[in-house]
C-alpha cells in the first residue's frame, strides 16, 4: 500500500515530536549585483552558492528518512537515494522558500536599498536547480539619494501677533454661532458675524467664469472661497442691505485649472438678496457645560488658548514653508516616476470626487481634466520632495514621532473642524 506524502505532511513532520536545539541560521554565502536601472530604481542580482543549497537540503532529507513511509519499505527503511528521488520535487520547494527569505532578509541587512515598494519577484517563477547556484534577480523603487544642503543656522521669519480683546470676542462669536438663533435683519446694514444671501457673477475683466445662486456668506474679514480668497470681504460689504450690489476682489490661487487666471485678481458682482444676523445663545452654565467650562470668564480664557495654539500651528508652518523652499531650491535629483504616477492618480481621483460633490457637470469635469493633471503632477511632485527631505532630515537628527505629537495634531485636526 503506497502512502502518499505530501509537502503539507512534510511540515507537519517538521512541527511534531522530535526536539532540537534551536540555533540561528548560518549567514549565506551569496553575491549580489546592484546596478540603477532609472531614477530610483535598481536592478538586483542575487547568487546563493550551492553550498548552501546542498546543506539546507541534505537537512531536511536526512529528517524525513528517519520517519518516510516508501511503498515495499517499512517506515524509515527506505534507502536515502529512494526518498530524495521520491520527495525532491516537495522538499525542494521547501528549501527554494527558506532559502529566498534568508537571502532577502540578509539583503536588507547588508545593503542599504530603502525599498519604496514591495520588489516585483514572483518566487513561482523561480527555479532551483539541481546543480550549480540559486540566482534571481528583481526591480526595486528605493528612495531617491541625495546631499542635503546645510539646513542649520538658516535665517527664518517667525510670525508672532497679540490677541486683542476684540479678536477675542470675534472668536467668542464664530464659536458660538452654530448655537444661536438666525433671524432676518430687515434694515440691513451687515456688520462681521451676519450672514449674506447673494447671487454673485464672478468676472475676470468681460469674461464670466462663475456664478453663485442663493449663497449664504458669513460676513468676516476675509473669505476663504474654493479657489481664491476675499482679504477685504467685510470692508467690501459692511453696511449692505437687501437690493445693494457691491463689487468684491477675490484673490485666486496659484493651483486654479485655467493657467491664465492663476494668482489673478477677479471680481464677484454681488446682489444682497437678504441681510441675517445670530443671536447668541445666554452664557448659562448648563450651557458652559458644553465646552467644559462653568463661566463666561473661563471660557474666554478657553478661547485665548485656542487662538494661542493656532498661532504656534501658523508659526510652525511658516518656518517649515521656508526651510523647505530653501532646501529644495538648491537640490536636484529626480523622483520615483512610478511613485509619483500613483500619488497623481490617487490625487487627481480625489479632485474628480471633490467637483463631482460640488455638483459640477461630468462634461465640465472631463474638460478640466488635463489642466488638472498638470497641475496635480507639479503639486504632487513638491509634495514628494518636501517628504523625502524631512524624512532625511527626521533621521540625521533623530526625531521620531511621540504620542504626545500625536495627540497634539489630533486636537489641532479637532479645533479645525469644531
Amino acid at each position: 500500500m503506497t502512502d502518499e506524502k505530501t509537502s503539507q505532511d512534510i511540515a507537519e513532520y517538521q512541527q511534531g515530536e522530535a526536539t532540537a536545539t534551536v540555533t540561528a541560521p548560518a549567514k549565506l554565502q551569496q553575491t549580489v549585483e546592484i546596478r540603477d536601472t532609472g531614477p530610483c530604481k535598481k536592478h538586483i542580482k542575487v547568487t546563493v552558492e550551492r553550498k548552501d543549497i546542498d546543506e539546507r537540503f541534505h537537512e531536511k532529507i536526512s529528517e524525513l528518512v528517519a520517519d518516510a513511509n516508501v511503498a515495499g519499505f517499512r517506515p524509515g527503511k527506505a534507502p536515502r537515494r529512494i526518498v530524495e528521488r521520491r520527495f525532491h520535487k516537495e522538499v525542494a520547494e521547501q528549501v527554494k522558500s527558506e532559502v529566498l527569505l534568508a537571502s532577502l532578509q540578509q539583503l536588507a541587512e547588508d545593503y542599504d536599498i530603502a525599498p519604496l515598494s514591495a520588489p516585483d519577484i514572483d518566487p513561482s517563477h523561480i527555479e532551483l536547480p539541481r546543480q550549480g547556484p540559486l540566482v534571481y534577480e528583481f526591480e526595486v523603487e528605493v528612495r531617491p539619494q541625495f546631499d542635503l544642503p546645510n539646513y542649520k543656522g538658516l535665517k527664518l521669519r517667525r510670525p508672532v501677533h497679540t490677541f486683542t480683546d476684540e479678536e477675542v470676542a470675534q472668536e467668542e462669536r464664530r464659536l458660538l454661532t452654530p448655537y444661536g438663533q438666525i433671524v432676518p435683519k430687515p434694515e440691513g446694514d451687515a456688520q462681521i458675524g451676519d450672514l449674506l444671501v447673494v447671487d454673485a457673477v464672478i468676472k475676470a475683466g468681460d469674461r464670466e467664469i462663475g456664478r453663485l445662486n442663493e449663497a449664504t456668506l458669513r460676513v468676516e474679514k476675509q473669505l476663504a472661497f474654493k479657489d481664491g480668497i476675499a482679504d477685504k470681504f467685510a470692508e467690501q460689504v459692511r453696511g449692505a442691505k437687501a437690493g445693494d450690489v457691491r463689487e468684491v476682489d477675490i484673490k485666486l490661487s496659484t493651483a486654479v485649472s485655467d493657467p491664465s487666471l492663476r494668482g489673478q485678481i477677479v471680481k464677484a458682482i454681488c446682489t444682497i438678496k437678504e441681510v441675517k444676523t445670530v443671536i447668541l445663545p445666554e452664557l448659562t452654565p448648563e450651557f458652559l457645560q458644553t465646552f467644559g467650562v462653568k463661566t463666561a470668564e473661563q471660557l474666554r480664557e478657553l478661547i485665548q488658548v485656542v487662538l494661542q495654539r493656532r498661532l504656534e500651528y501658523q508659526q510652525r508652518q511658516a518656518a517649515r514653508q521656508q526651510v523647505m523652499e530653501l532646501i529644495t531650491a538648491a537640490t536636484s535629483w529626480e523622483l520615483p516616476p512610478d511613485l509619483l504616477r500613483r500619488q497623481a492618480h490617487r490625487a487627481m481621483a480625489r479632485k474628480i470626487m471633490e467637483m463631482r460633490a460640488d455638483g459640477i457637470p461630468e462634461e465640465e469635469i472631463q474638460a478640466r481634466r488635463r489642466l488638472l493633471e498638470q497641475d496635480i503632477l507639479r503639486s504632487t511632485a513638491q509634495a514628494l520632495k518636501e517628504h523625502f527631505v524631512l524624512q532625511k532630515i527626521a533621521e540625521i537628527e533623530k526625531i521620531d514621532i511621540t504620542d504626545d505629537d500625536l495627540n497634539a495634531k489630533i486636537e489641532r485636526l479637532a479645533e479645525q473642524e469644531g
